[in-house]
């Protein structure tokens, strides 16, 4: 399950970025995360409880922002959303739609005292 160390990457993040900026505890973590980054959100969220207890981040809420997938598409140019990988293009058919979106996974925001 590589959501856990997706989640322990997010708390070193989060312990960086409170000493560089001084803040002692996060109440919010919102994360924008594509439809194919490969992230099972349910398993992330649990992973994340898991993993921030008895840090500066214990108890706080995970916020998933989900963006939307999207590709051009390589025959006959149209940008176009993308659900799944491999698709075919929703415009005319053809298989060669390259990802401009849906890939990422970032901290957008945070909550913070």
């Amino acid at each position: 399950m590589h959501e856990m160390s997706i989640c322990e990457g997010i708390l070193q993040v989060l312990e960086t970025t409170a000493r560089q900026q001084g803040f002692t505890h996060v109440r919010t973590v919102w994360v924008e995360i594509g439809p194919l980054a490969g992230v099972e959100v349910e398993a992330l969220r649990f992973c994340f409880d898991a993993v921030m207890r008895g840090s500066l981040a214990e108890a706080a809420r995970l916020e998933i922002i989900e963006t939307p997938g999207e590709g051009v598409c390589l025959q006959c140019g149209a940008t176009v959303p993308v659900r799944q990988r491999y698709d075919p293009c929703p415009a005319c058919d053809g298989y060669g739609v390259r990802l401009t979106r849906g890939e990422e996974m970032r901290i957008k925001e945070l909550e913070v005292e």
